[in-house]
């Protein structure tokens, strides 16, 4: 089903470009003849999980693109020209992902495409978009775009990917919380960079992962995996994903009681999960990674506090309209950042249209550094032009009182690692 975002109609957009005008006189000389070429919004193909295991992520991230696209385009568009967004549901599914960009680029003639999350449909849908030469920007995590797998025409400018969140915590476990560690993780790509990253990361400090339990992305009961944890288990590392995440806190709750191992988990298992529902007390102590901490913490960034009011998210990191609707708070700061890194590479590609999207690549390629900013709240950032992956800080964060409170924050130095492709080296 496709869909435009509220308030991002081509009639609300139009209705706007008189007021961007006078911003335009601003603008260095060609992007004021690329105005007066076009009017015609900029088109951005948003892949969205709508349904599938990836519905809530695709929920959230939907409400932070439509605030994102609203002060873009409040504060005069791009050029002058304002942003329509075009949603279409992926259900999750790496199929129906690449028959989505070839929507965007066949029927909807998107400028690019953005949005997507869980690695399966990144992996399934990036190579259509390297054909159709469509510039696709992920939300994902996954190490699929830095790793070499994808190609020129993808890139992940907004988030972190997993190789180098975990090789920033590793040091963090082994010191604080243990050596010997049992991991469990959803059995797909995602969790497999999970598996392998973690597993050298943590051998790296002079620990070992015991066991590797994997769980199917669907599961619904988790118990029964369970009893392969080993008894000598210092630290239970868990990351999960998908509808059931709330029945998998709980289950791991009831399995162990009061006599369980030191826990360190990813966010992924209790995202737009209240941390607050019954049976999840266990929790009280325990460790989580955030991509973007929940709450709102003692020395909060105006940056942060203006995200939270755009979106509409309290500080609890739950929707202002609903306590009980708790958002993917984590992750989706990433279609914010990376929707400003594609106004900031079609601004100055001089981009005006499909013709252009191979300056749009190089112009992002050029990119360095993303300063800390009201376009970059979740912190500031490097971006890799080679492997078009961009590097963070990342947070640990303790549930003290029901709440998850901020207790170790990585340099971006500890996430870098080499480089393992050139993208810049591939033919446009």
């Amino acid at each position: 089903m496709t869909k435009l975002i509220k308030g991002t109609t081509r009639r609300g957009a139009l209705k706007t470009l008189a007021g961007a005008a006078a911003g335009t006189a601003a603008l260095p000389l060609w992007a004021r003849y690329a105005q007066a070429q076009s009017s015609e919004p900029i088109k951005i193909g948003f892949q969205q999980h709508s349904t599938g295991i990836g519905a809530a992520y695709g929920r959230w991230y939907g409400r932070t693109t439509e605030a994102a696209v609203k002060v873009i385009n409040d504060g005069g568009g791009i050029n002058g020209r304002m942003i329509e967004v075009i949603a279409e549901d992926d259900g999750t599914d790496p199929k129906r992902g690449a028959e989505v960009v070839e929507k965007f680029a066949n029927q909807h003639n998107c400028d690019v495409a953005f949005g997507t999350l869980f690695s399966h449909v990144v992996i399934g849908s990036s190579p259509r978009a390297g054909e159709l030469k469509l510039p696709y920007f992920v939300v994902s995590e996954g190490h699929h775009v830095a790793s070499g797998m994808l190609n020129r025409y993808t890139l992940q400018p907004g988030i972190t990917d997993v190789k180098s969140q975990v090789q920033a915590m590793a040091p963090y476990v082994s010191e604080n919380l243990g050596k010997k560690v049992t991991m469990i993780f959803p059995d797909f790509a995602f969790g497999h960079d999970h598996r392998d990253f973690f597993s050298a990361a943590i051998e790296a400090q002079g620990g070992e992962v015991l066991e590797k339990i994997a769980i199917p992305p669907t599961e619904t009961s988790f118990t029964k995996y369970f009893p392969r944890i080993p008894r000598d288990t210092e630290v239970l590392y868990h990351v999960m994903v998908g509808p059931a995440v709330l029945t998998f806190v709980k289950e791991l709750g009831e399995f162990f009681g009061p006599s369980s191992p030191a826990i360190f988990g990813f966010i992924d298992s209790l995202e737009a999960v209240d941390i607050a529902s019954p049976g999840l007390e266990f929790l009280e102590g325990t460790y989580f990674w955030e991509g973007n901490p929940r709450y709102a913490q003692a020395d909060q960034t105006e940056y942060d506090k203006a995200f939270r009011a755009a979106v509409g998210v309290d500080d609890n990191g739950a929707s202002i309209s609903d306590p009980t609707d708790v958002s993917t708070y984590a992750h989706m700061f990433g279609c914010w950042e990376t929707l400003h890194v594609i106004k900031h590479g079609l601004e100055h590609s001089g981009y005006q249209g499909p013709g252009d999207r191979a300056k749009l690549i190089e112009a992002v390629e050029a990119l360095t550094d993303f300063p800390e900013g009201h376009a970059h709240p979740q912190g500031a950032k490097i971006f890799n032009g080679k492997t078009h992956q961009v590097f963070g800080h990342q947070y640990i964060s303790r549930v003290e009182n029901g709440k998850l409170v901020r207790v170790h924050t990585t340099s971006i130095e500890d996430t870098l690692y080499p480089d393992e492709v050139d993208y810049t080296t591939q033919p446009l």
